[in-house]
Parts: C-alpha cells; sequence; structure tokens
C-alpha cells in the first residue's frame, strides 16, 4: 500500500507595496520560486493573480492593510483561498493599467520573489514636473524633514568666486546696479537630480540603521528646492518617493526632459567604519580610475539586481546607447562639472579624495548628457551617518552642490536649444 504523501505550502515570507506616480510595485518573497498564474478583469477593472501551492498565512492576510489611499492605481486588495493548494489575490483598480509580473532569483539579503508591477497605460511625463513644481511640500514630506517646512535652514552660498555669478547687492536707497554677470540663456537650464536606490534597494545601510534610498532622497528635495529658487534653473527629481527606478531609466528620464546636466546623489560604505569624507565621480571610458572607483561602481551597477528589473521587456535601442562608450567630450564636461562641485564639497566636510574619480557607472551613461555621482558622507561611518541624517547638514550639501554647478555654469553656459516656457 503506497504511503500518503504529505503537502507542504509555500509560506509567504514577506509583501511588500511601493506606491508611486511612476508605477506601483507589489513583491512577495518565499524561500523557493511561487508558482503563479495572472490575468485581468474587465468592468470593473481588476488584476488576478493565483499563487499555487503556496499557505493563506499571515504576510498575505496582511496585505490589503498596506494598500494606501493614495495608492494612484490600486483601489483595494482581496485574499482568499480559491481552491485547493491555491490563494487568489485581487487587485481592485481604480483605472486601466498595464502590468507586469515576473518572478526574481535571490540576490543580497533577498530570496525569490515574485513581483507585479502596475503601470498606467499612459506613462508618466516628466516634463510635467517642470511646469508645477512644488519643492517646499516635498522637503516637508521628506522622512528627515526637521519640523514645518517654514522652519526649514536655508544655507546661502558663499559670495561668488572669480568667474561665478555676481553677488546681488545689499539692498539700499540708490539706482539700479548693473545686471549681475550672467551666463546668457534663452531657455531654463534643467538639472536632473537622481536620489539614488529606492524601493527594494535601500542601497548602504549605517549602524544605527539609516538606509541610503531614505538619505539620498531627502538631499534630492533640498537640492531640487535650491535649484527651483534659482532664476533661470529649474529641476526634475528622478525618483520623488520610495520606490525603485532602473538604471536605464533614471539615464533615459534625464534626456526626456533635455536635462544639461544630471547629478546622483548617494552615500557611501566600506568595511571599515574609519572611512570618511566626500567624493565625485564621473563616467570613465578606460577602466576605472582606482580599484575603490572601480569597486564602488560594481556595487552600485548591482541597483537593477537588487531593485528588480524585467529583463525580458529592456527596450534594446535604450540598451545600444547605454552601451555606446563614445562619450569624450560628454566626460570631459562631466569632469569639469565634477571637480567644480567638489570644490563646494570641501567647504562642508572633509574629502576622501581631493581630485574627480572616475569608473564605469551605469547610472552615468547619458551620451549626451553631463552627468556626475557624488557620494556625500560615508553612511557607515557613525559620525558621518549621523550627520546625514541631520537637516542642516543636508542643506549645506545641497547648497555646495548647487554652488557647483554655478561654478560650473558660469563657465560653460548652455548651448540654445528649445526653449522651454517658464510658466
Amino acid at each position: 500500500m503506497a504511503a500518503a504523501c504529505t503537502f507542504a505550502a509555500e509560506k509567504i515570507l514577506a509583501s511588500r507595496v511601493w506606491p508611486a506616480q511612476e508605477y506601483t510595485r507589489v513583491t512577495f518573497e518565499s524561500a523557493h520560486p511561487i508558482k503563479h498564474q495572472f490575468f485581468s478583469v474587465s468592468n470593473p477593472e481588476r488584476l488576478v493573480l493565483d499563487m499555487e501551492e503556496v499557505d493563506l498565512g499571515p504576510e498575505l492576510r496582511e496585505l490589503p492593510a498596506k494598500i494606501g489611499n493614495a495608492d494612484p492605481y490600486i483601489q483595494s486588495v482581496r485574499v482568499a483561498v480559491n481552491r485547493p493548494n491555491v490563494v487568489r489575490v485581487v487587485f481592485d483598480l481604480k483605472a486601466e493599467v498595464k502590468p507586469s509580473v515576473f518572478p526574481l532569483a535571490p540576490v543580497g539579503e533577498y530570496k525569490h520573489r515574485l513581483v507585479l508591477d502596475i503601470y498606467p497605460t499612459k506613462p508618466v511625463d516628466p516634463m510635467l514636473a517642470l511646469l508645477n513644481p512644488d519643492p517646499i511640500r516635498e522637503i516637508s514630506e521628506s522622512p528627515f524633514a526637521a519640523g514645518p517646512a517654514a522652519d526649514l535652514p536655508v544655507v546661502k552660498l558663499e559670495p561668488p568666486k572669480p568667474a561665478e555669478i555676481a553677488k546681488a547687492p545689499e539692498p539700499a536707497a540708490k539706482p539700479a546696479p548693473a545686471k549681475p554677470n550672467r551666463p546668457k540663456t534663452d531657455r531654463l537650464v534643467i538639472i536632473a537630480i537622481d536620489a539614488g536606490h529606492g524601493g527594494e534597494d535601500s542601497g548602504a545601510r549605517g549602524k544605527r540603521g539609516t538606509r541610503e534610498k531614505d538619505v539620498t532622497l531627502a538631499i534630492a528635495k533640498r537640492l531640487k528646492s535650491m535649484v527651483d529658487r534659482e532664476p533661470a534653473m529649474r529641476a526634475v527629481l528622478v525618483r520623488d518617493g520610495d520606490y525603485f527606478v532602473p538604471l536605464a531609466n533614471r539615464v533615459s528620464k534625464a534626456r526626456r526632459v533635455n536635462a544639461d546636466l544630471l547629478v546622483s546623489i548617494h552615500a557611501d560604505a566600506w568595511v571599515m567604519p574609519n572611512a570618511r569624507g566626500s567624493s565625485v565621480f564621473a563616467l570613465s571610458e578606460r577602466g576605472a580610475t582606482s580599484t575603490a572607483a572601480r569597486m564602488l561602481a560594481q556595487r552600485e551597477n548591482k541597483s537593477d539586481l537588487i531593485g528588480g528589473v524585467n529583463i525580458a521587456i529592456q527596450d534594446p535601442v535604450l540598451a545600444r546607447t547605454l552601451l555606446d562608450l563614445s562619450l569624450t567630450a560628454t566626460i570631459n564636461d562631466s569632469l569639469k562639472l565634477g571637480k567644480a562641485v567638489l570644490s563646494e564639497l570641501g567647504d562642508v566636510n572633509s574629502l576622501h579624495k581631493a581630485s574627480v574619480e572616475q569608473a564605469g557607472f551605469a547610472v552615468l551613461k547619458a551620451p549626451d548628457v553631463p552627468s556626475i555621482l557624488v557620494e556625500t558622507a560615508f553612511i557607515s561611518n557613525p559620525d558621518e551617518e549621523k550627520r546625514l541624517k541631520d537637516a542642516a547638514y543636508q542643506e549645506k550639501i545641497a547648497g555646495a552642490i548647487v554652488g557647483g554647478i554655478k561654478r560650473y555654469l558660469a563657465q560653460n553656459p548652455p548651448l540654445a536649444r528649445n526653449k522651454l516656457a517658464k510658466n
């Protein structure tokens, strides 16, 4: 007589929801790959995910509570046993969407993941960020915002050095002074600001638990606020919330808004807790300028593996663009920008390296946008981790980057291009 067969259902170890205007991601994590079936239903719009041989445990039962009212695409979620050994998850939607479901192999701290990405049928236009910016609200919603936005410290840039934009005169009852010696341009200068990591990819962690993705977003929002206060400049956040953006998409978003410059914000980490200081990196055509720079680029380029990219839908045209390393002119401009920013950072923090380093960072591979990666400080250093969480220090770092950008633009005014409406 055959022995009875005992069935062991797969347990969902974690379920996570990352809502954003660009797309909402839902992730299920388990010790083994999840067998699944997926389909859409209309009138009303729903997405149905059947997970086979899965236990209806706490992580699945608690999933409906993780859907917030502000989620752009998911109205609610229902979870129940549909038939023996099959758990059905129904996503009630707010509108018609374009879903994508794919598995991810174990990487880093994650085991097997099943990912559901919910995109709008019409992609969000990044140019809209230029029309109605609200930098004060963005900063006030930062996880490291210190009190009401009105109380945020405002750091004034140091008086301009030679070749920088002239300082505004002190108010006085005098005839209007001559206009500052500002580079002439008939359009806004667009700065793409990339907050490193996000969503599933938390980046490096400090000993006190500070996550790099939170620090970079907080600094990016402050930087955007400062840039937007400049009369001829406007900033676009590549990532404006806690969600993952693939590296290729960060590059393409900067290009879609016709960015003049891209600044990617990060917080460094090292195995030794005494490593400290700020650094600036540019792309290299011929390999890294140091072993440390090469290792850092390799770590940052793993973001796609950790954050989770559906390789099957990568744009082949964009892939070819990212592999095109004939970027000599753009890299030269990137080095100039990096040098100007590094000089300003030296007034805020010690410098880990006194010169701009280079390596093969994927996020810097826009062929026509000078791009730099700023390691603001070492999150692995307890003292610098504490500073990175401090609102005043974040403001100083942002101010230094703006100062470097202005110094660069004073020497390298942007070329005339399509005019962008300023209202």
